[in-house]
């Protein structure tokens, strides 16, 4: 692929996910941009076993960016990582199309394992700031990942996680729309479980009051 397809491709990307982009030319300023092509000429070294050259690719890049891309992992097309700083991508991760990661995620193992050990990311998955997927599993497609999650088991479709551990508060048939790039408006479980709990006590206060008023009216 050429420079100036790439670069054309890119740009359409960030324009896509990023509002706060005004000009072309400041796709250039991304290191998402220089990761993910450096990542793109590593992968090519590495697929001819040429292991060494590869890994000094990335690495000169990871020190650039912020953002290290094992040259033995697969990604797809349309990957932006935004903010990307801390951004860790293992050497058999598996990344599908249109996904979207923010800075400091890690797709990584969980020991020394051999072969596959990192995780398969379908399409269309958004993972938001610090969220650490570890391990070797598959996170559906159009699912998202909240800030600061730690995923260690697979997750289905569609498919809203937070926590840590990582619980899926959200599962539908509903297919996420590719710009719904909103980390905020997550459910929270451990609130639901407050809110359920004050109301819970807010009856029994009233049963109590109640019986209170009962037994002096018996008197």
């Amino acid at each position: 692929m050429s420079f100036i397809k790439f670069f054309k491709e890119e740009l359409a990307i960030i324009k896509d996910r990023d509002p706060a982009i005004k000009s072309d030319l400041e796709a250039l300023l991304y290191p998402s941009f220089w990761a993910i092509l450096g990542y793109r000429r590593a992968h090519k070294h590495y697929l001819k076993g040429h292991y060494f050259r590869a890994r000094r690719i990335s690495q000169k890049i990871a020190r650039k960016t912020g953002i290290e891309i094992h040259p033995g992992a697969q990604i797809g097309k349309g990957l932006f990582i935004d903010h990307g700083h801390g951004v860790v991508i293992g050497e058999t991760a598996v990344i599908g199309d249109n996904v979207t990661l923010y800075q400091g995620v890690t797709l990584g193992g969980t020991g020394k394992e051999k072969g596959k050990r990192h995780p398969t990311i379908c399409d269309n998955v958004m993972i938001s700031v610090g969220a650490k997927i570890l391990g070797s599993f598959t996170i559906g497609e159009n699912s998202k990942i909240g800030a600061g999650s730690v995923v260690l088991e697979e997750v289905p479709p569609n498919c809203t996680v937070v926590g840590v551990p990582g619980r899926i508060v959200k599962q539908d048939n509903v297919r996420i729309p590719r710009a719904d790039l909103d980390q905020i408006h997550l459910p929270d479980p451990i609130m639901t479980d407050i809110d359920e709990l004050q109301e819970e006590n807010r009856e029994l206060r009233k049963e109590i009051e109640a019986l209170k008023r009962k037994i002096m009216e018996e008197k």
